[in-house]
Parts: C-alpha cells; structure tokens; sequence
C-alpha cells in the first residue's frame, strides 16, 4: 500500500466551543494521509490516475470553512469521511492540530485513522 499525504496544511476559520471563539477565525493546521496504489499512475506518469494533492487541499478548505464548528474532532472526522467516500482510497489519517489553544505548548489537536489499513 502506498500512502500520498499532505504535511501542515493551514487553513483559517470559525473553530470553538468559547463564545469568544466563534466571533474570530483560528488557524488549523492538517495533515493527511490517504492510502492508495500510485503503479499505474507512476508507471504512465498520469496525474488522471493518482491522488490529485490540490484538489484534496482545496476540498478539504471548503468543508471546514463551510460552517463553523466547535470541536476539532468533529472536524477530523468530517474529513476522514470526505476523504474515504469522495477519493480513491481505502483508509486514511487525519491529524487536526489548533497551535493557540494552549498558550504554553506549541500546538494540541487529535489524529484519527479510518478504513482498512492493511
């Protein structure tokens, strides 16, 4: 199995449980793991028939700035469920970091596998 991933993707947006929270945009910072067969692929270099990291990025963006969401585990696996119905993949990491939730560590969030890692 092969693995094609996404290393700190940033994306702002309304993220929080504090009241404060919902009147300002955070940053989230995303890493993704999908796990794939990238032979035929590579064998006729042809993204057509790969995992297109753009289109993943801007998928991802879209359905966490669609509406706010309070939980950043909500948000891991909203993604998680994205991933696994809308691309060609048979199980995926998703790791959610929130860097300012926490003053005095550099980062906190929660990471998450779905599907058959085998």
């Amino acid at each position: 199995m092969d693995i094609v991933f996404i290393r700190q993707l940033q994306i702002d947006t309304v993220i929080g449980v504090y009241e404060w929270e919902k009147t300002i945009t955070q940053r989230l910072e995303i890493d993704l793991e999908l796990a794939t067969d990238i032979r035929q692929a590579a064998a006729q270099d042809d993204i057509r028939l790969t995992l297109d990291y753009a289109v993943i990025a801007t998928r991802v963006q879209q359905l966490i700035c669609a509406e706010p969401i309070e939980l950043i585990e909500t948000v891991a696996e909203k993604i998680a469920t994205m991933l696994l119905q809308q691309f060609a993949t048979q199980a995926v990491r998703v790791r959610v970091c929130k860097p300012t939730a926490v003053a005095n560590a550099q980062t906190v969030g929660v990471q998450i596998s779905r599907g058959n890692w085998a």
